[in-house]
């Protein structure tokens, strides 16, 4: 990729490097030096070790748990802002806390505007990132937002697999409108999952509405955390007469038991990206599909003033 006439910078925090060091591979250069400092109480510092002065500054990471990911990200920016980076682009991924968009019950916060206002309180000048669990978390921030779709690496993806009576699914009614993208653009039928929880991460009862049988179906998601849903979600269609199921989702966040529950599970196959760093050893059914190209080349076109709509495969 042909480098950028305009001076940039790429760094990144400690969990998001091998993602980062892809997206620097592929853009020709080389990742930034930069020092995170731990004290023995778990507090730490962040410096840059090359001057940054009037450059943009592009900062790779991914605010997956643990929260010291995001304290990361907040402290890279507010030392980029101190030593005169000309802009300070935030690059995220995979953009944690977007599950809280709303007050969906009495005196709770919405963890999402909260994390968009502290970014913006640091200092950053524009957020790139992918696949958000709620569109809508693009109005919190106050600066321009360029928001990716997985689905620039998945239907190329889904269309490699040539699988005959393909049908796309949503494990719930909230993700119709991606499965339903998928659906069209592929033109195959859709099902979608009913599902109520009885907390959170906890899937109670759970319906298919459409038919499965002798379909090859595959679940859409835009993150896998417990696995519970879509584990559940596969094997009610199998019981239903479905020849296979398979999951692309955008973020795997993996937590507690997903893997086993995976392994245990109906599903042939999941695929979800390297937003967040997943060791494949854990799960055999897992393929990543990375996602560096896609963004080596929307920071190209960011930093050139170009616009990035070609990425909009849906």
């Amino acid at each position: 990729m042909e480098v950028s006439k305009f001076p940039f910078k790429v760094f990144t925090g400690t969990k998001t490097r091998n993602l980062a060091e892809k997206i620097a591979t592929s853009l020709g250069i080389t990742l930034g030096k930069m020092n995170i400092e731990h004290f023995s109480d778990g507090e730490f510092s962040v410096s840059y070790e090359e001057s940054i002065r009037g450059q943009y500054i592009y900062l790779i990471q991914s605010t997956f748990p643990n929260s010291e990911n995001l304290m990361e990200l907040l402290l890279m920016i507010d030392a980029a802002k101190r030593a005169s980076a000309y802009k300070i682009i935030a690059v995220i991924p995979y953009f944690g806390w977007a599950r809280q968009d709303r007050k969906d019950k009495p005196r709770v916060s919405i963890g999402a505007k909260l994390i968009a206002d502290m970014l913006s309180v640091a200092g950053v000048d524009r957020i790139i990132t992918m696949d958000l669990h709620a569109d809508q978390i693009q109005g919190f921030f106050n600066v321009p937002v360029d928001h990716l779709y997985g689905s620039t690496i998945f239907v190329p993806y889904v269309k490699s697999l040539k699988l005959k009576n393909l049908v796309i699914a949503s494990p719930d009614v909230g993700g119709s409108k991606r499965a339903g993208s998928y659906s069209k653009h592929l033109g195959v039928p859709m099902v979608i999952c009913h599902k109520t929880r009885d907390k959170a991460n906890v899937v109670g009862e759970m319906t298919i509405i459409g038919d499965v049988v002798g379909k090859n179906v595959i679940i859409t998601d835009d993150m896998v955390d417990t696995a519970g849903t879509l584990c559940k979600a596969s094997d009610l269609m199998m019981e239903r007469g479905a020849t296979s199921v398979r999951a692309i989702v955008s973020h795997g966040v993996m937590s507690g038991n997903a893997s086993q529950r995976i392994m245990e599970s109906a599903l042939t196959e999941i695929a979800f990206t390297d937003s967040i760093p997943f060791d494949c050893g854990k799960c055999s059914k897992v393929k990543i599909l990375t996602i560096s190209d896609m963004f080596a080349d929307t920071i190209q076109r960011v930093q050139e003033h170009k616009s990035i709509s070609e990425q909009y495969l849906l």
